[in-house]
Formats: structure tokens, C-alpha cells, sequence
């Protein structure tokens, strides 16, 4: 399989500024990212797509390829997906899987994306794969929507508001570590999440998807547990 994995890192984030290069155990979100798939036992492409100076001279100092983000697909509110069709159009070339790993979902494995992309190999109907991890305390059962007079209704059945956690039937949260999708999915579809999709289930331990300062204290603080664990596997 000819494989593309992409790094999508814009400028500009008023979250965490300069996030997507910033240091996490002593190496920026980007590198992070970017060896997971160096590590990964299958060969494949790796690009970041960018639109900021600063973290283009990172992918340079760490020999990362990258491409110049158009500044149409690097507002606050841009999509990915335009984002992977002129990736995918600047590299000119065909592949079989897209590898979508967003900088700011640090906490994966290169055993991990291996695992993802033999499920590929072995089913050939497959069109995506998404990381995910399980709900615990925030499962559904346990949230509502209130009404004006702040009357409570139950997100789901109002039997499963009492039900013990414990007995819950599992549900399961994306988190953000991985989309791998077929490219001719992609194309159809249009989407990260095609129709025909599984997902990966990951350690809600090392759930961190960094999005503003609390979040990348988060990660901080977890990152020597989460390395230490690695190193041994």
C-alpha cells in the first residue's frame, strides 16, 4: 500500500499560541507527531501542512517535508478537508491510505498506526479507522438538555439516568489520534469518516487533545508516565 500521512499544523492558534511547536517533554507537538510515522514498520510519505514561517523552520531543523498552506484553508474556522485535497493534490502522486495525525492528539504509538493500517490489509471492505477511547464519567446516560425553566430532560432514556455506571452499555469518545481512510473514500465521500469505518480503541488515560493552556498542562504532567510506559513496550 502506497501510504500518506499528514500533519495538519496552521499559525496563528489563539488557544495556545504557537502550539502545534511547542515542547512537549523537550520536542515539538509536530516532531511528535511526525515520528509516529517514521517509526511505523510500514513505509509511507509524511508532510506537514502549514501556513506559518515558525513551523516551517521546525519541519526543516527535524527534516520534515511540508507544503504551503493556502491562507483560505488556514482560518479559525477551516475545515481539514480542503486541507487534505490540495495535500494530496501538491504531492502528485497515488495512494492507497491517508494517515491523518493532528499534532495537538500527542499521546499515540507507531504500534498503534501499524495495527490501524493491518486492518486494512485484512479486510478489504474497510474504509476508515478511527482512534477512540471509552466514556466513563461523562458517558451520555448522565447528561441533559434543560428546557427554559431549566426542567431537566435526559439526553438518552430517562431508565438509563439511574443506572449504575458499572452497567451502562459502553460508548466511546474520538479521540483525535488517528483517522487513517481509504484515498478513494476519501475522494467519494468527501470525509475523514467514510461509511464503512471501525474504530481503535485507545487509554482514555492518555486522552489530551490540546486546545488551550489547561490542556497542554495536562499533557505536561502525563507526558513522563506516557514515556515511560512507551520506552518499555
Amino acid at each position: 500500500m502506497r501510504i500518506l500521512a499528514i500533519i495538519p499544523a496552521r499559525g496563528g492558534s489563539k488557544g495556545v499560541p504557537g502550539k502545534n511547536t511547542k515542547l512537549l517533554g523537550g520536542k515539538p507537538l509536530i516532531v511528535h507527531a511526525s515520528d509516529c510515522a517514521k517509526q511505523s514498520k510500514y513505509e509511507m510519505d509524511i508532510v506537514v501542512s502549514t501556513d506559518s514561517e515558525e513551523i516551517k523552520k521546525c519541519c526543516i531543523d527535524n527534516n520534515i517535508k511540508y507544503v504551503d498552506r493556502p491562507s483560505e484553508f488556514a482560518k479559525d474556522d477551516s475545515s481539514v478537508i480542503p486541507v487534505i485535497h490540495h495535500v494530496l493534490e501538491k504531492m502528485n502522486s497515488n495512494y492507497d491510505l491517508i494517515v491523518l495525525l493532528q499534532p495537538t492528539s500527542p499521546f499515540r504509538k507507531s504500534e498503534q498506526l501499524d495495527q490501524i493500517i493491518t486492518f486494512f490489509k485484512k479486510d478489504i471492505n474497510l474504509e476508515g479507522v478511527i482512534s477512540v477511547v471509552p466514556v466513563e464519567d461523562n458517558h451520555p446516560a448522565r447528561m441533559y438538555s434543560l428546557n427554559s425553566d431549566f426542567g431537566m430532560k435526559p439526553f438518552l432514556s430517562s431508565k438509563d439516568e439511574t443506572v449504575r455506571r458499572q452497567d451502562l452499555n459502553p460508548v466511546y469518545l474520538r479521540n483525535g489520534c488517528f483517522y487513517v481512510v481509504k484515498t478513494e473514500s476519501f475522494l467519494a465521500q468527501n470525509t475523514v469518516m467514510p461509511s464503512q469505518k471501525k474504530g481503535y480503541i485507545m487509554d482514555s488515560k492518555y486522552h489530551v487533545n490540546i486546545d488551550n493552556p489547561r490542556d497542554f498542562m495536562l499533557a505536561s504532567l502525563i507526558y513522563e508516565e506516557w514515556e515511560n510506559e512507551n520506552s518499555h513496550n
